[in-house]
């Protein structure tokens, strides 16, 4: 059995599992945007406890994910399996968690009721990590924030004990920048990882953002590594041919506005190619693609079976040939930044 082993954060102190798990998809079914693939606690208790077992000790939470639904269940099923001190939880502020004024954004007032609620929610006194879901300026209909206000708030939280250490999530690489260096200019605490959007379909994070956090010592940990389960042949071949619940359900059109190239499927099946010399599954091939970059520290995966955290776990071990490699990065070719054309 692969036991996941333990990485540095970055630039931290603080060690993570190589893989995060990913929790939007655990919470109240029905509720939240996520609701009509969503496991309830009972369904979800199994993947926790083999996921601890095995080595995976990272989980990564946002107030969004089920309208808070989800940290209640992470946080009920963390305190029931696993001392405080056993792992590491991440959860992320900036989206609208109701139809009031201040609630959403990263103003410091919302910073500050939000991570109060979210340790609420979670049983918990302290998340190892909090991660602003986007750029003060980039959390669709919010009022946007001065870059100072929010990272002197958020420097508070860091100060009052409720997060030890704070991370970014999609933005251009000149917004974290600017966020990186206000930070430092001010004393205050700067950022340790990113939770950017990178996989085999969508790399235009090798471009800035990628090299920036590399050469700055910021932990990279991608979110979906599997394209929305494109990677994992749960579309078969086009956006109309969903297998899944989530492929077929609404969560199709946000796997819509994210991938548009047009060779996306073009490369899944050469995932399923090189899966088939490899002798394992589509996704582990994709997360193995992942992690041989050297820059990215711990990708956040999502799993809604055992069988699915068992084969990632054992995609850690995979290392693929060089000409692999170029042959599944071959048929890439540059798409609009995503962050420039809405939301990514």
């Amino acid at each position: 059995m692969t036991t996941l082993p333990s990485v540095q954060l970055g630039n931290s102190g603080l060690r993570i599992s190589r893989l995060a798990l990913g929790t939007m998809n655990f919470g109240e079914p029905g509720r939240g945007h996520q609701g009509d693939w969503t496991l309830g606690a009972d369904e979800a208790r199994p993947i926790f406890r083999a996921a601890l077992d095995k080595g995976l000790f990272t989980f990564d939470c946002a107030n969004v994910y089920g309208v808070g639904a989800c940290e209640e269940v992470v946080g009920k099923l963390l305190n029931e399996l696993v001392p405080r001190d056993q792992y590491v939880l991440a959860t992320k502020v900036a989206m609208p968690m109701g139809m009031g004024a201040n609630q959403g954004g990263l103003s410091r007032k919302h910073i500050m009721e939000s991570i109060d609620a979210s340790l609420q929610r979670m049983g918990v006194d302290y998340v190892d990590q909090l991660v602003i879901h986007r750029h003060p300026h980039g959390a669709p209909g919010q009022a946007s924030a001065p870059v100072e206000e929010t990272m002197e708030a958020l420097h508070d939280v860091v100060k009052a004990g409720k997060a030890l250490y704070l991370g970014g999530s999609s933005m251009f690489a000149w917004q974290f920048t600017e966020l990186q260096m206000t930070a430092k200019l001010n004393g205050w605490t700067p950022f340790v990882s990113m939770q950017n959007h990178y996989n085999l379909v969508y790399r235009e994070e090798e471009r800035e953002m990628n090299p920036y956090c590399a050469m700055n010592g910021v932990a990279l940990m991608p979110w979906s590594p599997l394209a929305r389960g494109i990677l994992a042949g749960a579309y078969q071949g086009g956006l109309d041919k969903g297998s899944t619940d989530r492929s077929k359900g609404t969560d199709r059109v946000r796997t819509e506005m994210l991938y548009k190239g047009d060779f996306v499927f073009d490369v899944a099946e050469r995932v399923i190619e090189i899966a088939k010399k490899y002798e394992c599954k589509p996704a582990q091939i994709s997360l193995a693609w992942l992690l041989s970059k050297p820059e990215v520290t711990a990708p956040v995966v999502g799993v809604s079976r055992l069988e699915q955290l068992d084969q990632l776990i054992e995609a850690t071990t995979i290392e693929l040939a060089a000409e692999d490699v170029a042959y599944l990065e071959e048929l890439y070719a540059p798409v609009e930044n995503l962050l420039s054309i809405g939301f990514s």
